[in-house]
Order: C-alpha cells, then structure tokens, then sequence
C-alpha cells in the first residue's frame, strides 16, 4: 500500500485569498491598510465599538474630494453629515482619530465664531488650536460633547494628516482586526504575521480534509 503525501496546496490557499482580497481592495481604494477597526463609541450609533469600516483615499473617484458637515451638498456618511476621516496627529503615539468633518478652518481664523457652542469648552482666547495656526479642519466624534480641537483630542486637523475617508461599515468584523493589533503591540508584526498566516492555512487544511473525507464517504 502506497502512502500519499497530503496536498498542502490547501493548507496555503485560505491564506493567500485572504492577502489578495487585501491587495485588490487596498487598489481599489487607493488606501493602506484597506480598513480601520473602530476601537471606541465616540462615532456611535453610526459606527459601533468593534466595526470594520472600509477606507478610501480622499481623492478617488468616485467619490470625490472630502466634504464637511458644513457644506450645503455633503454627503451622508455613517449616521451623519459629511465625510467621516481617519487622520493621525504626528509626534502624539500614531495611533489614529476615526471622526468627522465640521468645518474647514484658514490660517489665523477664529473658528469658534462659526463653531456650534455646544460643542465648545471656552473661548478663542481660552483654546491652544484658536486661532487656527493654519489651513484644516475642526473634527468631531458624533457621540462626543466637545470638538476634538476643544476637548484636546487634536489641533486643527491639515489635509496631510487625513489619510482616508470612510465609505462604509460591517457591524462587529472590527474584533478581527483589534485583536490582530493588540497581538502586533505586543508580540511584533512579524511574529503576529507567521501565527495569522499559519493559522489561517491551518484552517484551511483541516477544512480540505473533512471535505476530502465526506466526499470519500459519499461515493461509497
């Protein structure tokens, strides 16, 4: 009796659909990654603790350039008005903001005069980001009481912190990728790369060979 050697093709190919649903959607959306896991309420009930939101890059067609809840046209984005951003504050730990446009802001402007003053603490004279020390905008998280210029999430927000706008959300499927990044945090990208690859063509292979043995079953 001859031993066959098992076909570990199915053991790699989960992985490397996995990788190029990745790339063709990252090229599609002109953004990397593709998606942002949402790790707070501060977009609720639009976005949810725990979603994967699809990303893109702020000028692609076809959804043109970035739009703010100010603008008499702006899209509905989320649960809200206007585009829905994810920028980084440089020099503040990398780790990204997920919330939406109020307003654009020009260099030395007193932007509290337009703000809602719902959403502010104080004053121009009494906030660091007024007057605005440059060109951006003046961002929000739907379910937070104050602007992040405000509440000291960020100062003015310029286009080259933007780098993407959300399209849409899938419910729950962010716990996939906050686990990937707590994993990364803590053991390296590397090492967390090797687990997901593994496991994933692990998966596979096991599923390749129930299915192999519930149609050996079947013919007999």
């Amino acid at each position: 009796m001859s031993s066959r050697r098992p076909d570990r093709t199915g053991l790699v190919a989960p992985a490397v659909a996995v990788l190029l649903i990745a790339v063709l959607l990252g090229s599609l959306v002109g953004t990397w990654p593709p998606f942002v896991a949402v790790e707070s309420g501060s977009m609720a009930p639009g976005v949810e603790r725990g979603d994967l939101v699809v990303v893109t890059a702020t000028d692609r067609a076809p959804w043109g350039d970035l739009s703010t809840a100010a603008d008499p046209d702006a899209p509905t984005r989320l649960g809200g008005t206007g585009d829905v951003v994810v920028y980084t504050v440089p020099g503040a730990g990398g780790r990204p903001v997920f919330h939406r446009l109020a307003f654009p802001v020009d260099a030395g402007e007193d932007w509290t005069e337009r703000a809602d003053p719902a959403l502010l603490s104080g004053d121009c004279a009494e906030l660091s980001t007024c007057p605005a020390p440059y060109d951006g905008y003046v961002t929000y998280g739907d379910a937070n009481e104050l602007y992040d210029q405000s509440a000291g999430i960020a100062p003015v927000v310029p286009d080259e912190w933007i780098a993407g706008k959300a399209l849409f959300a899938v419910p729950n499927l962010g716990w996939v990728r906050v686990g990937i990044d707590a994993a990364a945090a803590r053991y390296g990208g590397v090492a967390t790369g090797v687990v997901l690859v593994g496991g994933a063509g692990l998966a596979g292979g096991v599923g390749a060979l129930l299915l192999g043995r519930f149609q050996r079953k079947r013919r007999r």
